[in-house]
This record gives C-alpha cells, structure tokens and sequence, in this order.
C-alpha cells in the first residue's frame, strides 16, 4: 500500500486529539474521512485535521456509508467496545485494512467471526494495543528472548486505573463504559495487561492459553462514588442504579507450556494508575511498580527493604542496552503524542506494516485470543468453575512463528 488513506470511525476522545498529531506525522498517511453520529465530536476532528494544515476530510453519519467510499483504503475502529468487532468485520469484507482499537469482547461468537472473516478476506488487520508497545513491557520482552530472566514461569499484569469520575461525567457526554459496569461481571477491559505478556509468553506462536478462573470483589467504590456526588451527578437516576461490576475482579490463566497468568481490573476504587507488569523467571524478574529488575545471586536476597533502598529503579540503567532502537531515541515530542510514546510506536508499526505488506504483529488471532477473555471471565464467575480458552488457530499456533514487536 503505497498511500494510506484513513476513514476514522468514532470521534471519541481516542479517535480525536494526540492520535490524530500521531497519524499525521507520518505524510503518506491521509485523513479523507471522519465518522461518528454525533456532529459535534466529528467538527471537533475536522478543525484539529484542518488546523495542522492539512485537507479538510469528509463527515460521514453512518460507517455503513465510510465503506463505500473508494478513496478509503483504511478504517481505524474508535467506537465503543460493543461495537468494534462488527465494524472491523465490515470493514474487511469491503475490502478495507482495519487497526482497531481495544476493549473486551461482547461474545465468543464475534470472536470467531472476526477471525473467519479474515481468513476469508486476508485484509490487512490490526489491534492497537499500544501497551505492547510500552517500555517496560519491551525491556521485559527483550530480556526473556536473551534468556537474561531463564525461563519464564509466571506473570502478571492489571489494568489499574481509577475511572469513576471518567464514567460518571462520560454520562453527559454519551460514554458507554458505566453501562458495562452496570449489567455486567467480568474482565471487561483485559488487552492492556495480558496483550504484552501474550507476547512474551508466545501465545499462539508455539503456546496457548488453556483455561481461566475468576473471582469477583463486591461492587461498592461506584455506588459510593456517586452517593457522595448525588447533588451532581446527571442524569439523576444514577443514585439509584446497582452495578454488577465487583471493583476488584482477578483472573488466573493456565497456559500450555505451564506457565501461569494472573490478570486484575481494579476501576472503581481509589488509587493510582499501574499495569502491574510483572514477570517470574527461573534466573531474573522485573517489576514494573517499582521499575526493578532482580538476578539471582544478587547480595541481600531476602532483604526487601535494603534491596529496594538500593536497587529501586535499577531498571533503567538497562534500558539503552535492551530497549528497541526506537525506544531509545525517543524525542521529548513523541513522548507527549500519547501515554509516553506508546502510541507513536503502536501507530508507526501499523503504517510500516501497511506500506511493506508486512505481517502484524498484533494480528486478529491475538485479537480473538484476547478479547474473548471477556466473555469468558463473565461465564466463570456466573458458574464457579475453571472455563477452556477456545484455540482460534485451529491447532495452526504450534508452527507460527513469532512476529515481535518491530
């Protein structure tokens, strides 16, 4: 593809402000087409597009109307998680590469239609799952390829973020995240955590996930949240609205090759912004919290506090050495396009790959994989019990080779 031409559908804030100065960084990669039903949030991405100087694209209501459009080579999905997998399905049976961004799957059903589609189509398709993109997710990843941390047994990540105020003021404007919250139990949100340790752990590149268990907390931070906000909050009947959603929801994922995950949501309760990043080896570990990586034979093995006294943030010094060339050379402005850089690299990828004829590295068999945890975390909690990972390869995962993050 030797020029990129991008319908965005969804004018949301993922679809509009940093992502935009990220696409257009890049001048082989053209704007011609914003969509979204609200009229407001598409002139909100018009005047940013026309702003930085380049040609005022068209607005389209209704995606049905972007796929017809021949201009359009490339549809990037940046509607609610409801509605991402059927709009990149459509998306690709019109002919048209697909980056989509993340959320949970609604059902399993989408999950194997989305990747039966492609199969069918072969259309170039992408999940932007900028955290495999992020910087102590590829120092961890390229330490496990040098065997610096031996062999992996266990890792662990969360989605640890307090929304609440996100949620409930998204009200006003049309957000979709607090009704997920309000009718359903599950790991709503599970990309961001298990995306770079799927690709650490080679998930369906020579390992599989095999099967899950959950367990919910009780659902109170948002009842509260809003209680104490009743003055406030619209529309009114929030006060009296019941959430499923437990506040703290862990997963516990069994692999093939005997390696163990443990995922959590944490949204709804005070505190600050972490992916736990964690990963276990036979010889090493690296903690994202603390920013510390830890090799056997290290002195004061046992003395926590002394350790991390001297040892916290040791990471970094690891970082010019491991890090990816790109990562590196990052420029204070690539640093502020977008959760510190995350998004410049996930975006750069995506074009490289579409301009080359490149496989991507985040492919619809790693989409399917991780968005059905969703579903599937919703069913064990409703049931109590272990559920089997489906495997959408159809076996074809025991030969894939590994395509890491470029």
């Amino acid at each position: 593809m030797k020029e990129i031409n991008i319908a965005i559908v969804g004018c949301g804030s993922r679809g509009v402000g940093n992502t935009l100065t990220v696409m257009m960084a890049d001048k082989g990669v053209n704007i011609v087409a914003v969509c979204d039903p609200r009229h407001d949030k598409m002139d909100k991405a018009v005047e940013e597009i026309v702003k930085k100087g380049r040609k005022e694209p068209l607005k389209v209501e209704n995606y049905k109307d972007v796929l017809k459009l021949e201009e359009v080579n490339t549809v990037l999905v940046f509607t609610s998680w409801e509605t991402h997998v059927q709009i990149a399905i459509e998306a690709m049976k019109a002919g048209k590469a697909v980056g989509m961004e993340v959320g949970g799957a609604a059902n399993l059903e989408e999950c194997y239609e989305l990747v039966e589609t492609w199969e069918k189509t072969k259309v170039p398709f992408m999940m932007l799952e900028n955290c495999c993109f992020g910087k102590g997710e590829l120092l961890a990843l390229n330490l496990a390829r040098i065997g610096k941390l031996g062999e992996i047994v266990y890792c662990h990540g969360a989605y640890g973020h307090d929304l609440r105020e996100l949620m409930v003021e998204g009200e006003k404007d049309g957000h979709y995240r607090l009704s997920h919250y309000r009718d359903r139990n599950c790991e709503n949100y599970p990309t961001h955590e298990l995306g770079p340790i799927a690709k650490l752990l080679d998930i369906n590149r020579g390992n599989r996930m095999v099967k899950l268990v959950s367990l919910a907390s009780k659902s109170s931070g948002l009842k509260k949240y809003i209680a104490d906000r009743k003055d406030q909050v619209e529309p009114k009947e929030l006060v009296d609205t019941e959430f499923k959603q437990g506040d703290v929801f862990d997963t516990l994922i069994s692999c093939e090759n005997g390696e163990t995950i443990s995922i959590r949501l944490d949204t709804t309760l005070p505190r600050f912004y972490s992916r736990e990043f964690t990963v276990r080896g036979t010889v090493g570990m690296y903690e994202a919290n603390t920013n510390t990586l830890f090799f056997d034979g290290e002195e004061e093995v046992f003395e926590t506090e002394k350790y991390l006294a001297t040892a916290l943030n040791n990471a970094d010094r690891f970082y010019f050495k491991y890090l990816p060339e790109y990562w590196q050379n990052i420029t204070a402005e690539e640093i502020q396009q977008g959760h510190g850089g995350m998004d410049v690299f996930c975006f750069r990828t995506f074009f490289l790959c579409l301009k080359n004829d490149l496989p991507m590295p985040i492919d619809v068999y790693d989409a399917a994989a991780w968005m059905s945890i969703t579903p599937l975390t919703a069913k064990s909690i409703e049931t109590g019990n272990f559920v089997e990972i489906p495997d959408f390869t159809k076996g074809a995962y025991k030969t894939r080779k590994r395509c890491d993050i470029r």
